[in-house]
């Protein structure tokens, strides 16, 4: 799956330049005749041909076009800030399973801390992973990636959330056995590798969030997103629901 502009799309050729058509034409090597999907990342694809391969630039003949209606109930990920590059290992992971929102969040007790200075760099380090990891896994709508959340935007988040999950091993219920809603926003909130502190446990339950464990072993703040992402994926049908398509 490759990017582009929405615009490019409306006609019936489009032309791939830039680190799209050098990652198509010098990378892949795609030749004339070949198959290939362009996606806006707002859920509209054209399924295109090749007609010409130059140097770093493909020209497309678009095929048909499809629009992918935006999945529902949206999933969030209120992620803590892992040490190192796992941050960016989350996303990815997360990306490709099939979360739709990540929340960077600079909880108590995250060893990273991204400082004003860093933040940005931060920020755009896992929006670009996400973008890559969405073309990977041939996905039309690209995740959002936010800006990095203080606790009181992310306890907004939760309150105002259809549901609210606060990942906790020691929580007697399982995420897999928590009641979903069939619409609106399914928050889970992934704290650091030293845990949730107490305080900010309790404002979250406060808020609504509903503690649930993923199972009788401990994950790292790096998988442990993608772990419910896939339960919560699966038990809401997103996967079963692969076809789902909008009049184009």
């Amino acid at each position: 799956m490759f990017l582009c502009e929405p615009g490019q799309l409306s006609g019936g050729v489009v032309r791939l330049a830039g680190a799209e058509g050098r990652h198509a034409a010098t990378v892949r090597r795609l030749a004339a005749g070949e198959r290939v999907d362009v996606t806006d990342g707002a859920g509209l694809v054209a399924e295109c041909v090749v007609v010409t391969a130059r140097p770093g630039e493909l020209e497309l003949a678009v095929r048909s076009r499809r629009r992918d209606l935006r999945p529902q109930p949206a999933l969030v990920a209120v992620q803590a800030l892992p040490k190192g590059d796992r941050g960016q290992l989350a996303v990815e992971l997360m990306t490709e399973a099939g979360l739709d929102v990540i929340v960077p969040w600079q909880a108590q007790r995250c060893v990273t801390r991204w400082r004003e200075d860093k933040a940005g760099r931060g920020v755009a380090r896992w929006r670009a992973t996400a973008r890559e990891a969405a073309k990977q896994a041939r996905r039309s709508w690209l995740p959002e990636v936010t800006g990095l959340a203080g606790m009181d935007e992310v306890l907004r988040r939760a309150s105002g959330a259809a549901l609210a999950v606060l990942l906790d091993p020691g929580a007697p219920a399982a995420l897999s056995e928590v009641p979903l809603p069939a619409s609106g926003e399914i928050v889970v909130i992934i704290g650091p590798e030293g845990g949730v502190a107490p305080a900010e446990a309790t404002a979250f339950t406060g808020a609504g969030a509903v503690p649930a464990h993923l199972g009788p072993t401990v994950l790292r703040a790096s998988s442990a997103g993608v772990a419910a992402t896939a339960v919560l994926l699966s038990r809401c049908g997103r996967w079963a629901r692969v076809g789902e398509t909008g009049g184009c």
